[in-house]
């Protein structure tokens, strides 16, 4: 397999950084979105990553499908691409551990809906995020009405979707797009510090947590429940939950070391 050339994955200290670098803007097309995926895949099964950031350098996260290529595709030809792009995006919303986007300057399209398949987003200061599909005459189609929706609400995802309009970041943190906000200069570095936070603690159960949340919310309560109840059973007789219940007796809380075994 030829090397990727437009996504890369670099890992230290726990952490993997997820690197798009499509010149100038991040532009999504059918190369750059199946590196994507091949990153994600390889960052879920590597035991040295145990939380990955989606940076986009240090000028754009991503600014949206590429609209020259999508536009000389048929209902069709379409159809097939959206599928694929849904595909690599899902690959990365379903990885089993903390996901965190660290977004400069635009994510709009395409790029939002890539930082929607994290866990948490850190929106620089000058950045602005939106789904402006409507303005093209078309919908979001790899996720913005539905993950958008279940993040902040049907009548906020509406919003941004009928009218296509551009948020900034102040105004994203208020609506819940953003999770946190900070000088356009400290995202990538805020962003791989809180990941380091969640690569020392236990990888099994982060796993666990993050599949009962994610798939919880797709089904009604008493699934939900059923659901989580299954992945707290299942935790029993792992290495990291006897090396948790041991520190905590002997020591208190937040002492253990976890190795995901």
């Amino acid at each position: 397999m030829a090397a990727p050339e437009f996504v890369t994955l670099s890992v230290a200290d726990g952490v993997g950084t997820i690197r798009l670098d499509r010149p100038k803007v991040n532009a999504i097309d059918e190369q750059l979105h199946r590196e994507l995926r091949a990153a994600a895949q390889e960052a879920g099964e590597r035991a040295d990553v145990r939380a990955v950031v989606l940076y986009g350098g240090e000028r754009v996260f991503a600014a949206g499908a590429d609209i020259a290529a999508m536009a000389q595709l048929d209902a069709g030809q379409v159809a097939a691409w959206g599928t694929e792009l849904t595909t690599s995006f899902t690959t990365v919303a379903r990885l089993p551990k903390p996901v965190i986007a660290a977004v400069t300057g635009y994510a709009l399209g395409g790029g939002y809906e890539l930082a929607l398949c994290a866990d948490f987003r850190v929106l620089g200061a000058g950045a602005r995020v939106g789904q402006p599909e409507v303005l093209l005459g078309v919908i979001p189609g790899a996720g913005g009405t539905q993950r958008l929706a279940r993040l902040v609400g049907p009548a906020k995802a509406k919003d941004l979707v009928f009218t296509g309009r551009q948020v900034g970041a102040v105004e994203a943190l208020e609506m819940g797009l953003a999770d946190a906000v900070v000088p356009d200069d400290e995202v990538y570095p805020t962003a791989v510090a809180m990941a380091r936070k969640f690569a020392a603690g236990p990888p099994l159960a982060l796993a666990a947590a993050k599949r009962a949340i994610d798939e919880g919310l797709d089904g009604d309560l008493d699934t939900g429940l059923a659901l989580e109840a299954r992945l707290f059973a299942g935790l029993f007789g792992t290495e990291d939950q006897r090396a948790g219940m041991a520190s905590f007796l002997t020591g208190g809380p937040g002492r253990a070391t976890f190795t995901g075994r």
